[in-house]
């Protein structure tokens, strides 16, 4: 028997990807970095552990992918929170763009088309896009090209907007998206 689900499952955020540490990186030979930032050479491997050790701190690999691999000698732990410090600052400046809608009619005009024409205006200024929808019902669907005029109207109406996604028809619903300039 298949159960529907109810909602969505919870989207899990990315894990942050870690860099190797002191027994773990398996290059024969690395570039060491020092605790104060300054460059100590390609040294082997063993060397560079034991160069971390002696301080007290973790040999951490930066680039792996770089020949020889970079390492840094630094604190471990303070070096993840740093990391999952930056990746919240990114999450918090980055901007959700979100899809808003405005539904039309056949029959729209005067103030309520004003109005619909504002809330796209301020959608579209608040940095959302902005999907035009009109829905024919019945003999309204004998008039599909006056309902294209509309729309298209409307779109070339809302000041500095640009049609993102073109008109399109499926059934009796007519949609087109509008975004910023």
């Amino acid at each position: 028997m298949h159960l529907r689900r109810r909602h969505r499952p919870k989207l899990r955020p990315e894990p942050i990807k870690l860099a190797r540490t002191n027994q773990f990186i398996n290059a024969p030979e690395v570039r060491v970095i020092g605790p104060g930032g300054e460059n100590m050479g390609i040294l082997p491997i063993d060397q560079a552990k034991q160069e971390a050790i002696q301080r007290g701190l973790d040999l951490v690999e930066l680039n792996p992918k770089a020949v020889p691999p970079v390492c840094k000698i630094i604190n471990y732990g303070q070096f993840k929170y740093e990391q999952e410090k930056e990746a919240r600052k990114a999450k918090a400046r980055q901007k959700v763009v979100d899809i808003k809608g405005v539904r039309l009619s056949l029959r729209i005009k005067g103030a309520d088309l004003e109005l619909r024409k504002n809330q796209a205006q301020r959608f579209l200024e608040d940095g959302d896009k902005v999907k035009v929808e009109m829905v024919l019902r019945g003999r309204e669907k004998a008039h599909a090209e006056l309902a294209q005029k509309i729309i298209v109207n409307f779109a070339q109406s809302v000041e500095s907007s640009m049609i993102l996604q073109p008109l399109s028809k499926q059934g009796g619903r007519l949609t087109l998206v509008l975004g910023r300039k």
